[in-house]
């Protein structure tokens, strides 16, 4: 019986992005579907957050995200744009949040067309993979979007005719990522345990394994 993962995935998270190649081959190697679920990030969530950050948070991360790239042989840059707009030195975030809305309803869309890992694995790295840059011009999206088996204009169109439809689901998902047990982004859940993060998905595998995952023939 192929068991099934929820996933909680934000497009601003640079983690999220480590996580996929490796969410691609596991899914490639073992009888397992990853559920994904597409979230705000924290940034949108919770209101005044990079405000009150521990001033050491952000050089950790990005020493953090950089050597775990290293560490795993995966292309990585900030995306330029970056997917939220927001003041890096004051934490102050605008209101107006073009870019992580589109982002985040057509992966939405994506999940309910049964692509939504492959959409992730190729719009993210599109934006982190260090393949482009002014990832929202031009075709880059559409090729994503294509390369991973969907239309971008017909997604576009759907999120467009019922905005209030995909935000209502966006809102499930972050409602479930709570009852989860975690606020972080990538999280994991299996039968109501969560495991955060990408340097957690070798524990999800292991508890994966007790509940009885095969390898795929």
């Amino acid at each position: 019986m192929t068991l099934e993962v929820e996933v909680f995935w934000s497009f601003r998270s640079p983690y999220s992005y480590l996580a996929g190649p490796r969410m691609v081959a596991l899914e490639k190697e073992w009888d397992l579907k990853f559920l994904v679920r597409p979230v705000y990030p924290i940034a949108v969530r919770l209101d005044g957050w990079f405000k009150n950050a521990n001033p050491m948070w952000l050089p950790y991360l990005v020493r953090d995200v950089m050597r775990e790239a290293e560490r795993h042989a995966t292309p990585f840059m900030w995306p330029r744009p970056d997917p939220i707009l927001m003041d890096i030195a004051t934490g102050e975030v605008s209101k107006q949040q073009p870019f992580i809305h589109r982002l985040t309803r057509l992966g939405v869309a994506a999940a309910e067309r049964g692509r939504g890992l492959p959409f992730i694995y190729e719009v993210s790295s599109t934006l982190y993979g260090g393949r482009v840059e002014n990832w929202h011009e031009g075709n880059h999206l559409r090729d994503a979007a294509a390369r991973a088996g969907v239309n971008l204009a017909e997604l576009d169109a759907a999120i467009e005719s019922d905005a209030d439809r995909y935000e209502a689901i966006i809102k499930e998902n972050e409602a479930a990522h709570r009852k989860a047990g975690h606020w972080g982004v990538p999280t994991f859940a299996f039968n109501d345990e969560p495991f955060f993060g990408q340097d957690r998905i070798d524990a999800l595998l292991w508890r994966l394994e007790k509940n009885g995952l095969k390898r795929r023939a």
